[in-house]
C-alpha cells in the first residue's frame, strides 16, 4: 500500500498533465486517512479569467449538499422532532402532489431514500429571498406521481428541497443558516458558501459547458441554479478539505473535531445501511441509504455521492472500514475520466480497492430485430426522451432539454443504442467519458415498457396509463 505522502506527490505530478488530457479547466483534490489530509489543485477556476485553482478555491458541490441535508433531517430524528417513517405531512402540513393519495401516504424515509415515487426534476426559480423553498414546495402541486410510494428507486431533487422545508420548519430559521448553525460550525469548516454571495468571498469556481455539442469548453452563462432547491444541492460550495471534514463526520460516528456529537452514532448507522437496491446504471451506487449511495467493490462497501451543476462536478468516496475518504471537485471537460483516474489511483493505492470499470458496448452486440417494447416518448418536466428504430434495425435516443435546462446549451445530437444485457441498452459513443446505460422496465399493458430508467424514471408519455398503480 501507497503512504498518505507518496498520494500527495502523485497528486502533485499528474493532476495537472490529467486536466489537460481530460480537457477540465480546474480541479481541486482532498484525501483524508484516518484523520490526516493532504490537498492539491491544478489549472484554473475560469478559462475567461486565467486566475489559478488552489487547494483552498471553492467548487460547488451539486448533489453532495444531499447527504448534509440528510444529516440535517437526521440531527432532528435523534433530538425526537422527527419520526422516518411518519408521514412528511406530519412535518410539512403544506406539501401536496398531483396524487392525494400518495401526498398523504408519503414518509420522510422515503424522500431520503429517493422512494417518493413523484416526479423529481423539477426546477422552479421562486426567488432568493428566505422564503424561496417554502414557495417551492407549495408548486409542488401539479406534479405527476411516477409510482406508488416505497415501489422502487428514482432519484428525486425535489424531495430533497421538501426535506430541507421540513428542516426550516423544524428549526424556524432557512436552510441556508440550518446548513452553518448545525454542520458548518460545529464541524469547524471555514471554506464554505451557501450562494454566490458567500463564494466571492474566496477563490471560486466557475462552471464550463459546451454551447453546442461540437462547441469548445466556454464559461457558463450563470453560477448556478436557484436558491429553491438548495437542499438538493443547487449552490454549495466549498474547497476539498471541508468536503472530507464532513466526510470525517460520518467515519467517527458523528462526532466533530473536538468531540462534541453533532449526530448520533446510530442515525450514522442508519444512513450508510442499504434501504435500497438498484438495478445497474452505471456511476450510481448498487444500493442507497438515507442520503448516501452504496457501492460494492472489491469485496467491500464504498459509500459516497456525486454531484453536478452548471458546467461542475463532484465525487466523494469513503472507506469506512479504512477510515479513507477522497474528494475531487472539477468545473468542466470530462469529469468522468479524470474521476476515474484520479479516485481510481487514490482507492487503490491506499485501499486495495480497484474501481470497476464503467459498462461499455459489447464486442460482438446482438441485433435488436424489434425495438417495439423500447420505442415511444418518455418524459419528465425537464427533458423529453425519444427512442425510434430506423429501416436498418438501429436504435436511436433523441433527447430534446426543456424549461431552464433548454436555455443554458444546445440539444444533444441523437444516440445510437445496442443491447447490453435484457432490457438494458447502452449508448454506442460515449458522452462525457461514459457510455449511458438505459434500463426499460415494467409494461404498459400492451408489452411496451412503462419506464425509462437511467438513475431517473421517465414515464412513456404515449399512451400509457394515467394512474400508477396500474
Amino acid at each position: 500500500m501507497a503512504t498518505l505522502s507518496e498520494i500527495q506527490t502523485w497528486l502533485d505530478d499528474r493532476l495537472a498533465t490529467l486536466l489537460t488530457e481530460y480537457d477540465v479547466p480546474g480541479a481541486a483534490v482532498a484525501v483524508s486517512l484516518r484523520g490526516e489530509v493532504i490537498d492539491t489543485a491544478a489549472g484554473v477556476l475560469s478559462l475567461a479569467t486565467g486566475v489559478d485553482a488552489t487547494a483552498d478555491s471553492v467548487f460547488q458541490v451539486g448533489s453532495i449538499t444531499k447527504v448534509w441535508t440528510a444529516t440535517l433531517v437526521m440531527q432532528l430524528v435523534d433530538e425526537g422532532l422527527v419520526k422516518l417513517d411518519a408521514p412528511v405531512r406530519d412535518y410539512v402540513p403544506g406539501f401536496v402532489v398531483a396524487d392525494e393519495a400518495a401526498a398523504a401516504a408519503m414518509t420522510v424515509r422515503q424522500l431520503l431514500n429517493h422512494t417518493a415515487g413523484f416526479e423529481g426534476d423539477i426546477f422552479i426559480d421562486t426567488g432568493n429571498g428566505d422564503d424561496c423553498v417554502e414557495k417551492y414546495v407549495a408548486q409542488l402541486a401539479g406534479v405527476t406521481q411516477l409510482f406508488a410510494p416505497g415501489e422502487m428507486f428514482s432519484y428525486n431533487n425535489a424531495a430533497f428541497s421538501v426535506l430541507g422545508r421540513l428542516v426550516e420548519l423544524a428549526r424556524n430559521k432557512p436552510f441556508a443558516q440550518c446548513l452553518r448553525d448545525h454542520l458548518v460550525s460545529p464541524l469547524g469548516l471555514t471554506h464554505v458558501a451557501n450562494d454566490a454571495n458567500e463564494a466571492i468571498l474566496h477563490r471560486a469556481a466557475v462552471g464550463h459547458i459546451k454551447p453546442a455539442p461540437d462547441a469548445d469548453l466556454a464559461p457558463a452563462p450563470v453560477w448556478s441554479l436557484m436558491r429553491s432547491m438548495a437542499p438538493a444541492g443547487a449552490m454549495l460550495a466549498m474547497r476539498p478539505r471541508d468536503l472530507v471534514a464532513f466526510a470525517q463526520l460520518h467515519l467517527d460516528a458523528g462526532k466533530a473535531p473536538d468531540g462534541t456529537e453533532v449526530v448520533s452514532p446510530s442515525s450514522v448507522a442508519a444512513m450508510q445501511g442499504r434501504q435500497v437496491e438498484l438495478p445497474p446504471l452505471g456511476m450510481m451506487g448498487d444500493a442507497w441509504g438515507l442520503g448516501w449511495e452504496i457501492f460494492d467493490w472489491s469485496g467491500r462497501t464504498v459509500i459516497g455521492h456525486d454531484g453536478g451543476t452548471i458546467g461542475q462536478g463532484a465525487f466523494l468516496r469513503i472507506v469506512p472500514e479504512q477510515e479513507l475518504s477522497v474528494a475531487l471537485l472539477t468545473n468542466g471537460g470530462n469529469l468522468i475520466g479524470l474521476y476515474e483516474q484520479v479516485v481510481g489511483h487514490v482507492l487503490r493505492e491506499l485501499a486495495g480497492i480497484a474501481m470497476p470499470p464503467l459498462p461499455t458496448p459489447p464486442a460482438e452486440r446482438e441485433p435488436l430485430l424489434d425495438a417495439t417494447r423500447y420505442a415511444g416518448t418518455y418524459t419528465c418536466d425537464v427533458a423529453d426522451i425519444t427512442v425510434s428504430q430506423d429501416a436498418d434495425g438501429r436504435v436511436w435516443l433523441d433527447h430534446t432539454p426543456k424549461g431552464e435546462i433548454a436555455e443554458l446549451g444546445g440539444k444533444p445530437d441523437p444516440v445510437e443504442l445496442v443491447r447490453l444485457d435484457g432490457d438494458t441498452l447502452i449508448a454506442l459513443e460515449p458522452q462525457h467519458g461514459m457510455h449511458q446505460l438505459q434500463a426499460f422496465i415494467g409494461d404498459d399493458g400492451s408489452g411496451r415498457a412503462l419506464y425509462l430508467h437511467s438513475g431517473r424514471a421517465m414515464r412513456r408519455a404515449d399512451g400509457a396509463p394515467a394512474d400508477p398503480a396500474q
